[in-house]
């Protein structure tokens, strides 16, 4: 049995193309490709391409394809004539500008993430609060005791001069403060320990509060302290006068508005009234002038202007000015660390928790007050009112008025 090859269709592409008008393979013959009876095909469906120049004419032409090809200038020569074949054309690639934002502010958190804990390294610290039989128990809320220094220790003597702290030996507390923040919505509270107030130091009988930090240093007022209120005292910040002085200059200074002219008889500083803006020098004389006729009260006075100093200070650093702009919030920060003492178990996020809270000063947010003495000397606290005062701040409930003393 032998094969037979089956008859070609016109248009099927086997075999030679057929002939047409042009010759072998060049257009169709007449009638090629229309459509017969019954056919929905249009009559170009069929038809072929005139093949470009050099190409062999007896390739298969069957079915066209549905775009005409293009010139021949835009033709790529054939692989078979020696030409590699063409690279393949790359996309083109768009600036990703989201990725380039993310990776600039990691990079600039991570270099702020790495200052800050850099900073907190350099805090200096103190063995400050230690356990001991009797000490008060833990209770609702945080308490932190800052203190004040009269140290001259680093100061040069054109600096003491400038300062006008004088040339007295030794380690003193101008300045006691509680700073209360509650664990609930009661505000937090900034009290006042007058530094003449008579109290039991452990080991030394009775003598004036500021006696213990020269006597024993800050474990010793730590204990003191907390005998005297029954608040146990978590954590600790101790700043000198050049610390003070630097760390207000750091922010710029702080704006203060002086009912009338202050003029120290001791010291011979003056603060002329009005509105203005102290620098560190004259803040410090703001903050220890107790000789003036604007402070009749002497040392309950001094700290009342402590009081609003701070809460003034507080406030510039929280400022957006400050925060947002690392150009200044790293030379305060950079201020704070060096001019501050600390307990060993305090780091600069507790100092942060504490600066918002002591922002609330400034606009009634935080109550500042002074523990209820007896007299103008501030000498003897008064035995019920300063109770009723340091059993709210145990409980974290609002101070009764009638314990509260400015």
């Amino acid at each position: 049995m032998s094969y037979q090859q089956p008859p070609r269709r016109p248009g099927s592409g086997q075999g030679r193309p057929p002939q047409g008008r042009g010759g072998p393979g060049y257009g169709p013959e007449p009638g090629y490709g229309r459509p017969g009876p019954g056919s929905r095909k249009p009559a170009y469906h069929n038809t072929r391409m005139l093949p470009l120049p050099g190409q062999d004419e007896q390739r298969d032409f069957g079915a066209s394809p549905r775009r005409p090809a293009p010139p021949d200038d835009f033709r790529r020569p054939p692989a078979e004539e020696g030409y590699p074949p063409p690279p393949p054309r790359r996309p083109r690639r768009r600036p990703r500008w989201g990725r380039r934002i993310l990776i600039g502010f990691l990079v600039l958190l991570l270099l702020i993430t790495g200052g800050l804990v850099w900073m907190d390294f350099s805090l200096n610290r103190v063995a400050a609060i230690e356990d001991y039989p009797g000490r008060p128990a833990e209770a609702a809320g945080t308490n932190w005791l800052i203190v004040g220094s009269d140290s001259r220790e680093g100061l040069t003597d054109e600096q003491k001069a400038e300062l006008t702290t004088g040339d007295a030996a030794g380690k003193r507390t101008d300045t006691i403060l509680v700073a209360h923040i509650p664990d609930n919505d009661t505000p937090p509270t900034l009290l006042s320990l007058p530094r003449d107030s008579n109290v039991e130091i452990p080991g030394h009988g009775v003598s004036k509060i500021n006696a213990a930090f020269a006597l024993g240093g800050a474990p010793l007022l730590v204990k003191t302290v907390e005998g005297a209120t029954g608040l146990r005292i978590e954590h600790y910040a101790e700043i000198s006068f050049g610390g003070f002085a630097d760390i207000v200059d750091a922010v710029g200074g702080v704006e203060m508005d002086i009912p009338e002219e202050m003029h120290d008889t001791v010291t011979g500083v003056t603060i002329p009234a009005g509105h203005q803006t102290l620098n560190g020098v004259q803040a410090l004389g703001f903050v220890r002038m107790r000789h003036s006729s604007a402070t009749p009260r002497s040392d309950l006075d001094r700290v009342a202007n402590q009081r609003k100093f701070i809460g003034a200070l507080a406030a510039e650093i929280a400022t957006p000015g400050t925060l947002l702009n690392p150009f200044t919030l790293f030379p305060v920060i950079g201020g704070i660390t060096d001019a501050l003492t600390v307990d060993d178990g305090d780091h600069l996020w507790h100092l942060s928790s504490l600066a918002f809270a002591m922002n609330g000063i400034s606009d009634g947010g935080t109550v500042a007050t002074t523990v209820p003495v007896t007299d103008g000397s501030a000498t003897k606290w008064d035995p019920t009112k300063s109770k009723l005062l340091f059993d709210a701040l145990r409980q974290d409930t609002p101070i009764p008025p009638e314990a509260l003393y400015q």
